[in-house]
């Protein structure tokens, strides 16, 4: 899938990430890896006979009757799939009059706003959409940031569609329940679950800029399911299917469906996704609690300075690789996702203040951000 390339911790090495037969990098630590994006040919099948394996067929251990643990693992996935089902929609791509590919989308407004991956829109401005009772609809491209790999779409009939509901991917916990539901590989309405693998991830985009706060899973997930849902346990999408490893088992990864509402909004309102910039590069990363107790801070986590780009207003305003950030403008900052939002479009040519810490110090400087160019 896509984006990849970020800071979630000590960035070592890259692997090849493929949005559509183009090339990013995942900033991983530890081996090299190969991550696609999910959008392939499709493959063949591959069977296998019960007999083949050893846990199975006669002399096989007898397993324990936990039907009554499965069949509430059931309920649960079937019924986020009966009320989220019927708003995952079908994306065809055409592009001078030829098939340029296919995705998933997910309509997130019953007036028929939805949203899919940038990468899979391919720069268009018309795409196809098809829903789940066989309606083919054709939508107008509202705007699409590659910087997050999100693109917002309006079916451009009058009608009215079953819409789910984006959810606080802040709230997210390691371990919960995650279901993706998409297209992959061309099999409509295909349904997947695993569970949240990890948070505050980051990935490179294709346009080289870091997508923050993206959630990791285990749901499987193929060329096809790019701009479907992940969704909760809870009926609620919390993040937007992007990128997998290819050859690793269940590293796959969702834009946050925080991040998800924060450029839908910015689109539906200026047609694109405008950013005030600092010049860093950052990670999320945890408060001492013998120095937060010292200082008297509530907040935990912080965005941790890797690097501070020369000539930028955050160098300018005397910040170092290592500062620690907690608060930008008064509001506390808890992660690099939260720094990212604050800085938003009312921030450009805006002074405003930054609290951090340094050697355990708290300190603030006055900062100038300016507007972030377009890749």
């Amino acid at each position: 899938m896509a984006p990849s390339r970020g800071h979630s911790g000590l960035l070592s090495e890259t692997a090849d990430v493929h949005f559509r037969g183009r090339r990013a990098q995942l900033a991983r630590p530890g081996r090299s890896h190969h991550i696609a994006g999910m959008d392939n040919p499709s493959p063949t099948p591959a069977f296998t006979l019960d007999s083949d394996s050893p846990d199975q067929g006669p002399g096989a251990p007898s397993v324990p009757n936990d039907g009554a643990l499965l069949d509430d693992y059931s309920r649960v996935v079937t019924g986020v799939v009966e009320r989220i089902g019927p708003s995952v929609v079908r994306i065809d791509v055409r592009k001078q009059g030829r098939s340029a590919g296919s995705g998933s989308g997910v309509i997130i407004s019953s007036d028929g706003l939805a949203l899919t991956n940038s990468h899979v829109v391919q720069s268009g401005r018309l795409v196809n959409l098809t829903t789940l009772d066989g309606r083919e609809l054709q939508a107008r491209v509202l705007g699409d940031d590659p910087d997050t790999d999100l693109a917002l779409l309006r079916v451009e009939a009058d009608v009215s569609l079953p819409a789910a509901k984006l959810g606080d991917s802040s709230k997210l916990k390691r371990g919960q329940i995650a279901i993706a539901i998409g297209n992959p590989l061309g099999f409509d309405a295909t349904v997947t679950t695993g569970v949240v693998s990890a948070l505050g991830r980051s990935l490179q985009s294709r346009t080289g800029r870091m997508i923050e706060d993206v959630v990791q899973t285990d749901a499987p997930l193929n060329p096809g399911n790019s701009g479907g849902p992940l969704v909760s346990s809870a009926g609620e999408v919390i993040g937007i299917n992007t990128a997998v490893i290819m050859g690793a088992q269940g590293i796959c990864f969702a834009v946050a469906s925080n991040t998800a509402s924060f450029v839908a909004g910015e689109i539906a309102r200026h047609g694109r996704v405008r950013r005030a910039y600092i010049g860093v590069a950052a990670a999320n990363s945890t408060i001492p609690r013998r120095i937060a107790l010292r200082l008297g801070l509530e907040q935990a986590y912080g965005a941790r300075l890797l690097s501070v780009e020369q000539g930028g207003p955050a160098a300018h305003a005397g910040l170092l690789s290592g500062d620690l950030i907690i608060a930008l403008d008064g509001k506390a900052v808890t992660s690099v996702g939260s720094l990212l939002r604050a800085l938003d479009a009312e921030k450009i040519d805006r002074t405003v203040s930054v609290d951090f810490l340094r050697r355990s110090e708290q300190h603030r400087v006055w900062i100038g951000p300016v507007e972030r160019k377009a890749a």
